[in-house]
């Protein structure tokens, strides 16, 4: 505790905690629906957007987050049409996107500044790099997307793993993608501020990938997804203090840390729930991975997971 005290002491870390909280909330959240619509690594590729942008920007002298945040979300807009219309594929399409606008960031960065603090910061990122206008976007950014979850949850449960369905029962798909792409674009630039052009991306997809080793359900991978990604960026801003390390490296750090655990867990829960002995009187199934139970094994059924129910005939009976 005492090294809690000691590190909210400092004005700057308080404002990295407060907006690194906030920030890993949001790309979590938004992590959950891009992981499963297999646009993981739109966070790495809108980030090297981000830094060809700001690099640009500190070349010409301009503020750079006015700068970088419309340009992110045009490209944002671009990745989104490309995909949609079938043309290239998305992982395709973001792998150009990102090594295009690193290409540009790196040449005007030689030809102009060099590589100032400012441009290194933005590459690797800096918990100096937080002002007190990063924190208040931040909290807006996030009680946007709290908000969305909370009254549109439904819909975007729908849009997520059927656009068909929700177009067909009035859903204006177009429109949350739309909302998606600039609420990321938005949660990536301020991302880049402490974590990097290089690691904000793991601000994405290690929340949403760790809470599916556990979780099955929508809602409940949306929720762990949230709170593992605040309590793995404390911890990872506590290391980084204790240990002089970055604190970007830090936080992912902990979030692999986390996988590997909620893997393991996932493991064990597995070959331990697999097989569970019948009452007395109960009938014998076959093995789930196919063939016949073991000839000690007496009386055992198979675990179906929660909410998930047999498949009922056109009789109204269940299928065996």
């Amino acid at each position: 505790m005492s090294v809690i005290a000691e590190m909210l002491s400092y004005p700057f870390l308080v404002r990295a905690f407060i907006g690194g909280i906030l920030v890993s909330l949001c790309a979590a959240l938004l992590g959950v629906t891009l992981v499963l619509k297999r646009y993981s690594m739109i966070g790495d590729g809108l980030s090297h957007v981000s830094f060809g942008a700001i690099s640009v920007a500190v070349a010409a002298g301009w503020s750079p987050l006015p700068v970088s945040i419309p340009v992110v979300v045009l490209a944002a807009f671009f990745l989104l049409r490309i995909t949609e219309s079938g043309r290239m594929r998305s992982d395709a399409a973001i792998a150009m996107i990102s090594a295009s606008a690193l290409s540009v960031g790196i040449v005007v960065t030689s030809l102009t500044t060099g590589m100032t603090t400012d441009v290194s910061s933005y590459m690797f990122g800096s918990i100096l790099a937080m002002s007190r206008g990063d924190v208040w976007l931040s909290a807006v950014l996030s009680a946007v997307v709290l908000g969305m979850f909370v009254l549109c949850y439904h819909r975007i449960f729908a849009v997520t793993f059927d656009e068909s369905f929700a177009k067909a029962t009035g859903v204006n798909v177009s429109f949350y993608h739309t909302v998606t792409a600039v609420l990321t674009a938005v949660t990536i630039v301020l991302g880049m501020r402490m974590m990097g052009a290089m690691l904000i991306s793991s601000l994405v997809i290690f929340p949403a990938l760790t809470s599916m080793r556990m979780f099955k359900s929508f809602r409940g991978v949306v929720i762990s997804s949230g709170i593992l990604a605040v309590v793995c960026f404390c911890i990872g801003m506590t290391g980084s203090y204790v240990f002089s390390t970055p604190a970007g490296a830090s936080v992912v750090l902990v979030n692999l840390a986390a996988f590997l655990l909620f893997w393991l867990a996932e493991m064990v829960l597995r070959k331990r729930i697999r097989w569970q002995p019948l009452k007395p009187g109960g009938k014998r199934t076959p093995f789930a991975g196919g063939g016949q139970a073991p000839k000690n094994a007496r009386k055992w059924k198979t675990i179906r997971p929660e909410g998930e129910h047999a498949p009922r005939s056109a009789g109204g009976s269940k299928r065996q």
